[in-house]
């Protein structure tokens, strides 16, 4: 997956200057931008800034009618306040549905996420009218599924995004008090449907993979919950197995996706594999020290069978999907290594065995530090390359904050990242010839 596609609306701009400055023909710059799926001309006009603009715009004005009710709130009758919060909220989505299917859905959407806040801040109100303070987490979710039906008439990315973030919003509320967000895969299906059915947007996909990961993680520690007596909200050690092994299938899903004949599902594969790498050589350096591991040997795995029931049908779901993507060695390798330091740290109850952890865990990110300067010299990936560098950097300077005192130790990792880092410079310098990287 080549990583210029999370840059290829800059691309058609950059095409387009070429064009201006004669570098290159209009009809080569409509070909470079086709190989990626974009719209040369479209693209140009592409204003993100002006669409923020707006939006910003449209959230002052709400911002600026509550302020203006609100300090008023006292002197107005109470039936004139309930008539005039229900006549603005329907007045403007009234006007958004008429612009919306009359030829302007950008300004009808923006006009949407208005009329959205307007219904919040009438409930919000109008709670308060009324003393209902107490059923807070009720007013998030009737805000959250009002918000839905704009999302699925329109399709708007935008409207799905408002309404996700406070059904997240409403999943936290919820799980605080202890209470199981029962609907919230409701909201999950819905912008499922958007993304699918709608324009493409990165942060709604990115969005609803939190929430999906949210969801089963609490589905599975409010199982576990229901066998013992009250605990209130309680993670368990298990649960950080099940991440793991989600963000795994995770991985090799973008791989897979990346064999979509869709650009849109190249794009999202893209940007799914970066995050899923990043959060492993954050989640290997953290692991690279002992007492991480002592902690989860000296936890109480309670929930072993039905961890590892989850854990296996993840897996088997990670090696049918890497098939494909003839993956299967490196996601085998990958599943061996989890698969056995977590029987290590569920199974035996010895805190030495931390330190032979720590060391496989170094050991391992070294070598994906490797893998990435590989990758990043052999395929041309600049991102790749200087990720592989950073993880080898910082490894060397955990280490040598690890081993203030063993002089000898530092020295003898110092020696050996050297080694590898000028020998990622000679392999660069043998196999590149010099050329600029992409």
């Amino acid at each position: 997956m080549r990583l210029i596609r999370l840059l290829k609306y800059d691309l058609a701009r950059e095409a387009g200057d070429w064009v201006d400055d004669g570098v290159i023909s209009e009809a080569q710059a409509e070909l470079i931008c086709a190989r990626y799926e974009v719209d040369y001309h479209r693209a140009r006009q592409r204003s993100m800034g002006y669409n923020v603009l707006v939006g910003l715009g449209y959230l002052f004005i709400a911002l600026a009618l509550i302020t203006l009710i609100g300090a008023n709130w006292e002197e107005i009758p109470r039936a004139l306040r309930m008539g005039g919060l229900v006549a603005l909220t329907v007045a403007t989505q009234c006007v958004a549905l008429r612009i919306y299917f009359t030829g302007d859905p950008r300004r009808g959407e923006g006009l949407f996420l208005l009329g959205n806040f307007f219904f919040g801040a009438s409930i919000i109100l109008i709670a308060q009218i009324y003393h209902l303070g107490e059923y807070m987490l009720d007013g998030v979710f009737w805000w959250a599924l009002g918000c839905l039906p704009f999302a699925l008439i329109t399709r708007s990315p935008w409207l799905a995004i408002q309404a996700q973030v406070l059904a997240l919003l409403w999943f936290f509320l919820q799980v605080s008090m202890g209470y199981y967000p029962a609907l919230f895969p409701l909201f999950i299906a819905a912008s499922l449907y958007v993304l699918l059915r709608g324009r493409a947007s990165t942060v709604l996909m990115l969005l609803l993979l939190v929430s999906i990961g949210f969801w089963v993680e609490y589905t599975l520690s409010e199982f576990w919950r229901s066998q013992q007596p009250w605990v209130g909200l309680k993670l368990y050690p298990e649960n950080l197995a099940v991440a793991v092994a989600l963000f795994i299938l995770l991985y090799v899903f973008s791989h897979w996706l990346a064999l979509r004949g869709a650009s849109v599902a190249k794009d999202y594969a893209t940007v799914i594999s970066v995050w899923c790498l990043r959060f492993a050589l954050v989640s290997l350096l953290v692991f690279s020290f002992a007492f991480p591991w002592e902690e989860l040997i000296e936890a109480q795995w309670e929930h072993r069978l039905s961890m590892w029931l989850v854990v296996a049908a993840m897996a088997a779901a990670t090696l049918v999907l890497a098939l494909p993507t003839r993956r299967l060695i490196s996601s085998g390798l990958l599943l061996v290594f989890f698969v056995g330091a977590l029987i290590t740290v569920s199974t035996r109850g010895d805190p030495d065995l931390a330190v032979y952890l720590q060391v496989a865990t170094n050991f391992v990110l070294i070598s994906c530090g490797i893998w990435l300067i590989y990758r990043g010299i052999h395929d041309g990936i600049s991102h790749y390359f200087f990720l592989g560098v950073m993880s080898i950097l910082i490894t060397a300077l955990l280490r040598y904050i690890d081993l203030i005192g063993d002089y000898l130790g530092a020295t003898l990792i110092f020696i050996l990242f050297a080694g590898l880092l000028l020998g990622a410079a000679k392999y660069w310098k043998h196999h590149q010839g010099g050329e600029e990287m992409s």
